[in-house]
């Protein structure tokens, strides 16, 4: 019998907590696809070790947080069409301006922090962003 195998999922968990205070699992799970079935070993011990990185708090990202904070900008609510989502042209803000210094040197002037996802608009100088969904860990 031979077969090629295409697609691995790795999981991993964990429950902390005590008696007293409660349990709670924590579980994560990656899935990888590859062509060549050679790179599973790689791929796998790559996955183990993100895994476990995440489950004793570790972010493993270097990237520094920015030093702007999105609440202190004046926002309003617009309806686009996909959907409801923040604007922004607090142009006299300086927490405005360093978000948008830092978004116009970031990825095409757009990004995620804190489950936002943050845009330039065309003009260059309005800010938009949306609440992504929030996924959570899965129970196996």
């Amino acid at each position: 019998m031979s077969f090629k195998i295409r697609k691995i999922t790795i999981g991993k968990g964990k429950t902390v907590g005590n008696e007293k205070a409660g349990w709670t699992r924590v579980y994560y799970e990656l899935e990888a696809e590859f062509e060549d079935e050679h790179q599973i070993e790689l791929a796998k011990g790559s996955m183990e070790a993100l895994l476990e990185a995440w489950l004793r708090g570790e972010n493993i990202t270097t990237e520094k947080k920015p030093s702007w904070d999105p609440a202190k900008i004046r926002w309003t609510e617009e309806e686009g069409f996909k959907g409801k989502y923040n604007k922004s042209e607090d142009f006299d803000n300086v927490e405005f301006k360093a978000m948008l210094k830092d978004l116009q040197q970031h990825k095409g002037s757009r990004m995620m922090r804190e489950g936002w996802f943050y845009w330039v608009f065309q003009n260059g100088s309005t800010v938009g962003r949306k609440q992504m969904e929030k996924k959570t860990g899965q129970e196996p």
